[in-house]
């Protein structure tokens, strides 16, 4: 008698869409995923990983707030930017302290051997958990043999601060609107995953950062948990219309993530 296999558990992760006002219109910062790594490697995407005990923890009741300090965490680790501010104050760290925080423990920070939360006690910093704008929520479907419960945030960039891929995860980056970076996927130029895909088109509705983030707050948030179904046209990736993304039903134009 064979046995019923269990779908695997969706690992909690946090995805960021660092945003500025760019000469076309909103920019994303991107990255490209390390070639070797075994989800999506290659493909352009938004920094973003797993949720750590210690982000969970820092993030307090809100398990949200988990997933933000999350975003955070990865976005520092993966692009240098980081989204605190020094403790009772109301703007960003700028830059040039910025340099020493990064050269002292970023790398620290990537490779585990710092917790987030004592990086930021050490330098009497807060995390700018409000500036984490919730977009979009997509669970990896049951099928999968790697699955992920993701939120996605919207954040705006701090106008001193270079962002620059690590090198180890990516091996690039760029600042792109949403248009052009389906353009060049659809020309065979950059690779996609269906969830950057369907998210790049949400967000490139917007002509400002400020629009996005205003939408954003004002938009509800469907959880998406996309669907193979074959069709007459065939094979299609079905999501609920309510979700945002102009439809239920896709064409598949990306390969798999895995």
């Amino acid at each position: 008698m064979s046995e019923t296999k269990l779908p695997v558990p969706a690992r909690p992760a946090s995805t960021v869409l660092l945003l500025r006002d760019g000469a076309e219109g909103v920019e994303v910062f991107m990255v490209v995923r390390h070639r070797d790594i075994e989800f999506a490697g290659g493909a352009l995407v938004f920094p973003g990983g797993r949720v750590e005990p210690d982000d969970q923890a820092l993030g307090g009741a809100d398990a949200l707030d988990g997933f933000r300090i999350a975003g955070i965490r990865e976005t520092f680790e993966e692009c240098g930017v980081l989204l605190a501010r020094p403790r009772g104050e109301a703007t960003l760290v700028d830059a040039t302290r910025l340099l020493g925080i990064e050269a002292l423990h970023r790398a620290r920070v990537a490779k585990g051997e710092q917790p987030l939360s004592a990086m930021l006690a050490e330098e009497r910093l807060e995390p700018a958990i409000d500036g984490m704008v919730q977009f979009a929520h997509w669970v990896t479907p049951l099928s999968r043999s790697k699955r992920f419960d993701t939120q996605f945030f919207l954040a705006a960039a701090p106008p001193d601060q270079l962002a620059v891929h690590d090198g180890y995860e990516s091996e690039d980056s760029v600042w792109i609107t949403p248009a052009r970076a389906i353009e060049e996927a659809n020309a065979g130029q950059r690779r996609l995953v269906f969830p950057t895909r369907k998210n790049l088109e949400k967000l490139g509705r917007h002509a400002t950062v400020a629009e996005a983030l205003a939408a954003a707050r004002q938009a509800p948030v469907v959880t998406v948990t996309p669907e193979m179904v074959q069709t007459e046209q065939g094979w299609r990736l079905t999501i609920p219309a309510e979700a945002g993304y102009g439809g239920s039903v896709f064409e598949v134009l990306d390969a798999p993530a895995i």
